[in-house]
């Protein structure tokens, strides 16, 4: 019996653009995770970045991820936000610059609609960072 070496995930992609989809997605969340607090991160930057082009990078995430660039670089932000409220008593305004947001308003309402709480809240009640 001859086995197809198509992927399961991907049925109709050749398994060398499959494995080039993994790696751009995986150097794509090093690039997030590391500019992460860049007011002006975008796609496009990434994407140069890592030397391929925007439409690659969002199939990458999308494909490989089940994301978006904008949705990761939130969940990121987040997570991050979380641990610094969690870990000390840095203003929100603070928090927010650090974690890539201009304005203290902005932040507070991702933040509330990721967490479901505000800044001074969690704070005050840490939570699961698992969220």
């Amino acid at each position: 019996m001859i086995r197809s070496r198509r992927s399961p995930v991907f049925p109709s992609v050749r398994p060398s653009t499959v494995q080039r989809r993994r790696d751009l997605y995986r150097e794509a969340l090093e690039v997030i995770a590391r500019r992460h607090g860049d007011p002006d991160l975008s796609l496009a930057r990434v994407a140069h970045e890592i030397a391929t082009s925007r439409r690659q990078l969002q199939r990458a995430l999308a494909e490989v991820g089940d994301t978006s660039f904008s949705r990761e670089l939130q969940r990121i932000r987040m997570e991050r936000a979380a641990r610094l409220l969690s870990a000390g008593s840095l203003p929100v305004q603070t928090v927010a610059g650090a974690v890539g947001y201009r304005q203290a308003a902005q932040f507070a309402k991702v933040f509330r609609r990721h967490h479901g709480v505000s800044p001074s809240s969690f704070r005050r009640e840490p939570r699961s960072l698992a969220a």
